[in-house]
């Protein structure tokens, strides 16, 4: 009997001093990648669904909004049958309203003054904008302006809103379409989203919501 074979056991394999890097910097890439095209679909999800980023380019909103500014548009503000309310400042989308025929760069910023359903007249004895025979208390508005230089007397339709600037001397709103379809009245369903916060400059940064005035 070969007692040397007896008492000899199998050796494990040494694990190769120098391993193949190909797989490790491809499995790299591969998770790096993941990870990017994650953070492309969240933020074109966050683009779409929740908010988006505008520039201020005119001054009729003043002193609310400045030109320049930089403010963060809540796009889920309305889902869900929320709807807006008389005091949010929104963006909408001005095409077949403001605007006759669809245009690049026809989206507004503009104060809901009145919604669906609401009478909204100007002005009273002491020069006020009333909604349903109550005054407004418009302390939102440019220190130089009065509430109205034109007057009227609309009933805004049902899914509808009645918008104008806080900045009236320098505002192109609902009170210049009185005598268009609808009104000078915006469709619910053009409405983009709330204008929530201004973001830049940093100066600037404040949140809109509850300065309805």
């Amino acid at each position: 009997m070969d007692t040397d074979a007896q008492h000899t056991r199998p050796t494990e394999r040494d694990s190769s001093p120098t391993p193949s890097t190909g797989r490790g910097r491809r499995s790299r890439s591969a998770r790096v990648g993941a990870v990017v095209v994650a953070l492309a679909l969240a933020l074109t999800f966050v683009h779409a669904f929740v908010a988006e980023p505008f520039r201020i380019r005119s001054d009729s909103m003043a002193n609310t909004l400045h030109i320049g500014d930089r403010v963060l548009v809540n796009k889920s503000a309305y889902r869900f049958g929320n709807l807006p309310r008389r005091g949010d400042v929104v963006v909408f989308d001005g095409a077949g309203s403001f605007d006759r025929e669809p245009s690049e760069g026809s989206d507004y910023v503009k104060r809901v003054v009145g919604v669906g359903g609401d009478r909204v007249t100007c002005c009273d004895e002491r020069g006020r904008i009333e909604v349903n025979g109550e005054p407004v208390d418009e302390r939102y508005l440019h220190p130089d302006d009065r509430p109205s230089a034109v007057p009227f007397d609309i009933e805004v339709p049902e899914g509808r809103l009645w918008v104008m600037g806080d900045h009236r001397s320098r505002s192109r709103d609902s009170r210049d379409l009185l005598g268009a379809p609808g009104g000078g009245t915006v469709p619910v369903d053009r409405v983009i989203g709330r204008v929530d916060w201004i973001v830049w400059p940093a100066d600037r940064w404040t949140s809109l919501r509850g300065r309805h005035g």
